[in-house]
């Protein structure tokens, strides 16, 4: 097992900066936990479920009862932890022979370097960067003289969510890459900037800086690496300031009007766009995250039924920490008391239409999207399912009405743009009854292996029709969390990005990490979450029952309980711990070619700097997992893809480590010394020119 590094330090704790806090989610970590609901939490679903079957499951750890029956043990720190799950019968494994096929690569050991760090036999390249223009028009990056007019037509800032599309027949070499734009770190932006009064000028850029970025690639005949082509004529990028329709049933509602849009259907920008998904009819999902940060003065709202909504969604205080209220009345909630309900929606893009508007997919309901990632039915229906990026939130899915029409035909085209205006929402309950206690020789449940509890899917709307007492279907739209919060949905840690396997079905559910459990009032440690403030994460497995996506129940177990390997509690699937990679706060998920996760994290706790990680998810080698990369420092790697051929992931906010600005940087990534640090995409590809991994 690798040596740990030290913990890189800063005053608020753990791998993430108190810069990073500060601009990517409003100090979220730092403020109440919005979900003040009685609802169940899921640790504590988990901790009776082991409490019960930890004599059986743990038999490898010293295990201590306590008063309340649950099993824990002393971790090699020292301190108390609980159990983690032994092997169950599908993850045991000797460890012994080849790594699964598309793992097979020399792990990257832990690391501070100022770099990307790939394997062995492996090379990379810069796809694109912050300020590279791709626009007809659009001038050269110069971060001395940038200009909202110039930001408008170049690559975005802090770009995360990542897509590859084909571009067809006779453009093979071509690809069309598509890229989200979390947020802007102004103080890393401009030099000299003054948080307490930034300028119009810098507002403006700002603006333009945020939103997605569409790109055509060239790809290098001879290897994995990609080249942006700019100006392409399908090149485009969308801003704080472009065009966006509502669609779906709660489009047009009072709710969502404003004094600039009565119609309640026309929305300026996108904002906080983290990760996404692709379609398989085409188009591109980007979840609008943290936008709750933008909007000022939401402590002067004193209506109560307005005030306790702006609440649930982290509206409170005074003047936002960008001010962007200061130069647009629509992010002043007094002023504009709707504009706030129009973000934090799942926006769908036809990348392939330059003049296309992008839609705000209200049947999706709203929250803070981390991801929004389509399964099809048998017949063809897509299923989204969504997490809630929140302390204590939910787990969502959206089931359409409606079957994809395949081919490229104009009407299927135009059917398909419809597909998530019309279907049913619901939200995540788990329970700790076993599948096993309930198997009926149907079929019902999966039968690979243990699986800890099972769950429903509450229903929340279907079109105009409310399932939820209380609410209107515009109101269970609008303020999702709070109609969640009426059937008793499940609480869970940081739902971020969720990923059906496309080969087994199964649902994986990055569940980062919760500052507050084990504080006055919330849940302490159990055995799937086995320390105070749960700082590394886990990962959760779900099976639909009869492996039908669009049905209401499911069984779900723990797959990764994310920390160092030495530690008793961590768990990887039942596979030897002592033969994979320490990996702390699991965030992006996507799979690969040969069905294995990879795992891209964000805000490390165990010292080293953030990185991507593949795991197996079958097989005897299930839970075998092996990091592939390192980002630089202050780095987050964010919008992991892996083809073929290649590995692409979003290096974010690179220097943002406290104290930095553009005067006294804290990274020399990826230009060197003396140049202003930038945000990218990176590819990386084996030297040989064999598959990833093979």
């Amino acid at each position: 097992m690798r040596k740990l590094l030290p913990l890189i330090g800063n005053p608020h704790g753990g791998g993430r900066s108190a810069l990073t806090c500060r601009y990517r989610c409003g100090d979220a970590c730092f403020h109440e936990v919005p979900n003040t609901s009685d609802n169940e939490y899921a640790g504590d679903i988990i901790a009776r479920t082991w409490s019960r079957r930890s004599m059986l499951r743990s038999a490898a750890v010293v295990t201590v009862a306590t008063a309340a029956g649950t099993a824990v043990a002393v971790g090699g720190s020292g301190t108390q932890a609980t159990a983690a799950p032994a092997a169950d019968a599908q993850g045991a494994a000797e460890g012994a022979g080849q790594a699964a096929r598309g793992l097979r690569f020399t792990s990257v050991a832990p690391n501070t370097a100022d770099q990307v760090t790939i394997p062995e036999g492996y090379a990379q390249n810069i796809v694109i960067k912050w300020g590279d223009p791709i626009v007809k028009g659009a001038p050269g990056f110069n971060a001395d003289k940038q200009t909202a007019a110039a930001q408008a037509g170049q690559f975005g800032y802090n770009n995360d969510f990542l897509s590859l599309l084909p571009l067809g027949s006779g453009y093979e070499r071509q690809q069309l890459l598509v890229a989200n734009h979390e947020y802007t770190d102004e103080v890393l932006m401009f030099k000299g900037y003054d948080p307490a009064n930034p300028t119009k000028e810098q507002v403006e850029i700002a603006w333009a800086a945020h939103g997605l970025s569409v790109v055509v690639v060239q790809e290098d005949h001879r290897s994995g690496k990609l080249t942006a082509v700019n100006r392409h004529q399908l090149n485009r990028r969308l801003t704080a300031t472009s065009e966006f329709r509502m669609t779906g049933p709660a489009a047009g509602g009072a709710l969502l009007k404003t004094s600039a849009d009565p119609s309640g259907t026309k929305v300026l920008g996108t904002l906080n766009n983290c990760a996404g998904g692709t379609t398989p009819w085409g188009t591109t999902l980007h979840g609008e995250e943290n936008f709750n940060q933008y909007f000022a003065n939401g402590g002067s709202v004193t209506e109560p039924v307005q005030a306790a909504r702006l609440k649930r969604y982290g509206i409170t205080g005074a003047a936002s920490e960008r001010k962007w209220e200061r130069f647009d009345k629509r992010f002043d909630v007094v002023q504009e008391p709707n504009e706030a309900n129009r973000f934090g929606w799942v926006v769908e893009l036809d990348p392939y239409d330059p003049d296309s508007v992008p839609r705000k997919r209200t049947a999706l309901g709203r929250f803070k999207h981390e991801a929004a990632q389509p399964r099809l039915t048998e017949d063809g229906r897509p299923v989204i399912y969504m997490g809630d990026d929140e302390r204590f939130d939910y787990f969502y899915k959206f089931v359409s009405g409606k079957r994809m029409m395949k081919g490229n035909s104009r009407a299927a085209k135009e059917h398909n743009l419809t597909l998530l205006d019309e279907g049913t929402l619901y939200v995540a309950k788990l329970t700790g009854d076993s599948p096993a206690d309930q198997i009926d020789g149907s079929g019902k449940y999966p039968s690979d292996g243990q699986f800890d509890g099972t769950g429903q899917w509450i229903p929340l709307a279907t079109g105009n029709v409310s399932h939820v007492p209380g609410f209107t279907a515009e109101e269970v739209y609008v303020f999702t969390r709070q109609a969640a919060d009426k059937v008793g949905a499940t609480k869970m840690d940081r739902p971020e990005d969720v990923e059906p396997s496309p080969r087994t079905g199964r649902v994986y559910v990055a569940l980062t990490n919760n500052s507050k459990r084990g504080t006055t009032g919330q849940p302490g440690a159990d055995e799937a979450n086995p320390r105070n403030a749960n700082k590394h994460g886990q990962i959760l497995e779900l099976a639909e029952s009869f492996d039908d996506p669009a049905g209401d129940a499911f069984a779900w177990r723990l797959f990764l309980v994310a920390g160092d390997p030495n530690d008793a509690a961590t768990y990887f699937a039942g596979f030897p711990k002592d033969k994979v990679s320490p990996i702390s706060c699991p965030d992006n998920v996507a799979f690969d070619p040969h069905g294995n996760l990879w795992i891209s994290t964000d805000g490390n706790q165990l010292g080293s700097h953030d990185g991507l990680f593949g795991v197996a998810t079958t097989g005897e080698r299930r839970g075998e997992l092996k990091q592939f990369l390192t980002v630089p420092r202050g780095a987050e790697t964010c919008g992991p893809l892996i083809q073929d051929k290649r590995v692409l992931v979003s290096v974010q906010h690179p220097g943002e480590i406290d104290g930095a600005s553009v005067e006294k940087p804290e990274s020399v990534w990826p230009d060197g010394p003396g140049k202003i640090v930038r945000p990218a995409v990176v590819s990386v590809w084996r030297k040989d020119g064999k598959n990833i991994g093979v």
